[in-house]
């Protein structure tokens, strides 16, 4: 529990103050990746049923394709703007 609370603390320091979008979504992983012990930590009560570990491998299917659109909208914005630095892509709202 207290690996998957620092894990997450981590993940959401990473998110407030980083300004590349990498960064940022990397900071979001390890935030999602931190419930998903926290679910297998939880799941482990009842190990009967597991259904901390069935519900962590649907959230890891989501996150798969959750990561793979995002690279390649990093990718498109990275190749229209030239950067991924969130305060200067902030400035495509105005345009």
């Amino acid at each position: 529990m207290l690996l998957s609370a620092f894990l997450f603390s981590v993940g959401l320091v990473i998110v407030l103050t980083k300004q590349q979008a990498l960064f940022v979504l990397l900071g979001i992983e390890l935030m999602i990746h931190a419930t998903c012990l926290n679910f297998v930590v939880f799941g482990d009560y009842d190990a009967e049923r597991q259904q901390g570990q069935i519900f962590v491998l649907f959230i890891l299917a989501m996150v798969v394709c959750e990561t793979a659109v995002a690279v390649a909208i990093m990718f498109k914005v990275r190749q229209h703007c030239g950067t991924l630095v969130l305060d200067k892509l902030r400035s495509l709202r105005e345009a």
